[in-house]
């Protein structure tokens, strides 16, 4: 993908999210199942670097279990951080808005005595257009990271359901063509309180592997998780492979 194409497809999921930030929060007021069971693996003193927080949810489930370790969210997405930081208390947390596609531009301001101990990114590489950027971001995770640190990620699997294959749009919707985009990349409609376009990414188990090799991780668990078939989020936990 040239960068033109990742650029265009970056401003549409920037207006989306600016346009219909409020209403898509009120459709993610709980965790996910998959979710959940991170929270279950937590010891509870861990710093934790959240990549894409939207509305918070997660910050907060970790506050209700009573997380002692420190906590920053970061997303693009004003709307959401608003939502974020209402009614947040219980333990040291802070959000931050930022493009994760020029995550490098604030890298410093990112950096902890002794590395993350996690960082977590759920739903969020979807959004992020071409296997480039995708790699400089993991790469930017990788140095964040502690040397046992766990990167721990979801996908959302669109395609395992009838209802969400059905909005998938045409790429002739935009200004730019199918021959322009990566296989895997789809435009997805938004029906709630207006007509929008997302752009989305599908994963697959073969792509992460390849994407955690060309980024010097290595994959110690894999889980499918979400939706009443249990199947609408592929999450990955990965280490630094050193």
């Amino acid at each position: 993908m040239n960068p033109s194409t990742a650029a265009y497809l970056i401003e549409i999921n920037r207006e989306f999210y600016t346009r219909f930030g409020a209403s898509f929060s009120a459709t993610r007021q709980r965790i996910q199942p998959g979710v959940r069971r991170v929270l279950e693996i937590l010891k509870g003193d861990e710093s934790i670097l959240d990549l894409g927080c939207g509305n918070g949810e997660f910050a907060r489930a970790l506050a209700k279990q009573g997380h002692r370790g420190s906590y920053l969210g970061l997303d693009f997405s004003i709307p959401l951080l608003r939502d974020a930081e209402r009614q947040m208390s219980g333990f040291s947390v802070r959000f931050m808005e930022a493009d994760l596609t020029r995550l490098s531009e604030v890298t410093e301001q990112l950096l902890v005595t002794g590395n993350w101990s996690v960082v977590t990114a759920f739903a969020v590489l979807h959004h992020i257009p071409s296997t480039e950027l995708r790699l400089q971001l993991l790469r930017i995770v990788n140095q964040l990271l502690k040397e046992d640190g766990l990167f721990i990620h979801s996908h959302w699997q669109f395609l395992n359901s009838e209802k969400l294959r059905g909005r998938i749009q045409p790429w002739n919707a935009t200004s730019i063509s199918e021959t322009d985009v990566d296989p895997g990349d789809y435009l997805l409609d938004w029906r709630s309180n207006g007509k929008g376009l997302r752009y989305v990414h599908h994963f697959d188990e073969k792509e992460l592997r390849e994407l955690a090799r060309a980024s010097r991780f290595k994959i110690v668990d894999t889980f499918y998780s979400d939706g009443e078939t249990g199947n609408l989020g592929l999450y990955q936990i990965w280490q630094p492979d050193l």
